[in-house]
């Protein structure tokens, strides 16, 4: 019998029970995927995040894929997902960007005349095999969204109106 594996740092058990298993193979196809909108715009906000979340949730179903972790940044997507081994990364990512694009676009029609042609998604992706490091790279999703909080509150330039102070001490007076 396999002994599990010990996670050091997140102390997080690999057991055989995250192994998925057909009539003739076993697997524990596990990627961690990053993707965004097409010039990188910040539209994932609001209802129309909720709509994203919905509708990729709905099409990885659709395709045996198990979403792990995921989180919609302003303007891109982490997910950690579990592929079947007959679906390529490839496949399954055109797939998704395709079908969620024309699904969005349904859902939300005044974005075309903001992505015309229906490209939603920039072409490319990031994407990794996760291993044995899949606590920590959970983690990393669940808070990729306060990173970037605090990343752009940090580099935040304030920037101040010259003729304010003006027209409130005119006003004042």
């Amino acid at each position: 019998m396999m002994e599990p594996i010990k996670h050091q740092k997140n102390r997080r058990l690999m057991s055989m029970n995250d192994v998925q298993s057909l009539s003739h193979s076993k697997w524990r196809c596990k990627y961690h995927i990053v993707f965004a909108p097409k010039y990188r715009r910040q539209v994932i906000y609001g209802k129309i995040k909720a709509d994203v979340g919905k509708i990729l949730r709905e099409l990885c179903e659709r395709k045996g894929v198990q979403i792990i972790e995921a989180e919609c940044c302003p303007d891109h997507i982490h997910m950690l997902v579990s592929i079947p081994p007959h679906l390529s990364v490839a496949a399954f990512m055109g797939y998704l960007k395709s079908k969620s694009s024309l699904m969005i676009f349904d859902k939300h029609a005044n974005l075309k005349y903001k992505y015309g042609n229906r490209h939603f998604w920039c072409r490319g992706y990031y994407v990794d095999t996760v291993g044995k490091y899949e606590g920590a790279i959970t983690e990393y999703i669940r808070n990729q969204l306060q990173e970037d909080i605090a990343n752009d509150q940090i580099s935040l330039k304030e920037v101040m109106d010259p003729f304010a102070e003006e027209e409130q001490n005119s006003k004042t007076k």
